[in-house]
């Protein structure tokens, strides 16, 4: 995945400005910045969830004409800050309507470091959650949606601070296991947490909107 030149304005605010990327496949890219830097509008705007003033998305070199109808499962999976879960069961919230593969929701669950937490609820899988059911911590929500999107096996992964309400251990296991079991996916994460940005192929810093350094963690 690529962008040149991107741009995003809020009113006449730019938020974003001159953004240029080139993610190459398999690759780990965390972006990361103080707040207001542009950080979740810059995720959003390359997945087509907030509408570029200026700038082009690129996929293996061809534009992306519609990014809101071309990065959706399976080429494309997205977790934000505060992800959302649905009143129903634990399942159910995982598979969306999608037909069930047990094999490979285990295999979700486990990447997402959740099946810990299945194997103690009352009713595993078919436990209800949300407000008519069993409450889940910030930490569960965040590796349910996780799951929800491991579930989906996408080529691209976007997660928006993904880990922010997991204790080290768990959030420790969490990125190992991402990275070990979806090596293959490109991963675009706003995360701070240094188990990200030690793995991340480059880091991306951004300030005022705009990109400031690039590099390794231990170059920057």
């Amino acid at each position: 995945i690529s962008c040149r030149g991107l741009a995003v304005g809020y009113g006449r605010e730019t938020v974003i400005r001159d953004v240029d990327l080139d993610v190459p496949p398999g690759a780990i890219l965390p972006f990361v910045g103080p707040n207001g830097a542009g950080k979740t509008t810059l995720l959003r705007a390359i997945l087509g969830l907030v509408a570029p003033d200026a700038g082009v998305v690129r996929w293996n070199g061809v534009k992306v004409e519609d990014p809101d109808d071309f990065f959706v499962p399976p080429r494309s999976a997205y977790t934000p800050q505060v992800p959302k879960l649905f009143s129903m069961s634990l399942r159910e919230n995982l598979l969306l309507g999608r037909s069930e593969d047990d094999e490979a929701l285990q295999y979700a669950i486990r990447s997402a470091a959740l099946d810990r937490d299945v194997a103690a609820m009352p009713a595993g899988l078919d436990t209800l959650v949300g407000p008519l059911g069993m409450r889940l911590s910030g930490g569960q929500v965040q590796r349910t949606a996780a799951a929800r999107m491991f579930a989906r096996e996408p080529e691209l992964l976007v997660f928006d601070d993904l880990s922010s309400a997991l204790d080290v251990d768990t959030e420790k296991t969490l990125w190992e296991r991402l990275f070990a079991e979806h090596a293959d996916s490109t991963a675009l994460v706003v995360s701070h947490r240094r188990p990200a940005l030690q793995r991340a192929d480059q880091i991306v810093v951004l300030d005022g909107g705009r990109v400031v350094a690039t590099g390794r963690l231990d170059e920057l």
